[in-house]
């Protein structure tokens, strides 16, 4: 599957100031890829802060977000698993780390959070391609 990564960034960006780092990742990648969103608002919500609010223990939600669009969009088992590794390792390369307590100073620092939602979205599209 293609996705636009242009209209992907663009709909986390607008997602993001409502919704959580996992919600506004699942829901923007795949509204682009044709999905409805309401039930993934839903399905993502635990998610948030690192994993109900884990924060210094959990996974970043664009992570996890990212992680589950690809379940919904991949086209088969061993490619999503492949593409989940490489988002995990690609995201720590850049970022240091997948905690979202890291990232986001245990939830006390934000600014970070719509950029590494966009990262997220951005490599889903481009391992969707692959």
């Amino acid at each position: 599957m293609e996705l636009d990564s242009e209209q992907v960034v663009k709909r986390i960006e607008e997602l993001r100031k409502d919704y959580s780092c996992s919600q506004a990742t699942l829901m923007g990648i795949c509204e682009v890829g044709g999905m409805p969103t309401e039930e993934l608002a839903l399905l993502a919500k635990g998610f948030s802060g690192g994993i109900g609010g884990t924060f210094s223990e959990g996974t970043c939600g664009a992570v996890t977000g990212a992680v589950m669009a690809l379940g919904f969009l991949g086209a088969d088992e061993k490619q999503i698993i492949s593409a989940s590794k490489k988002l995990f390792n690609e995201f720590k390369d850049k970022y240091e780390s997948v905690t979202c307590g890291y990232i986001s100073k245990d939830g006390d620092d934000k600014s970070p959070c719509v950029e590494v939602c966009l990262f997220a979205g951005e490599k889903v599209c481009e391992y969707l391609k692959e």
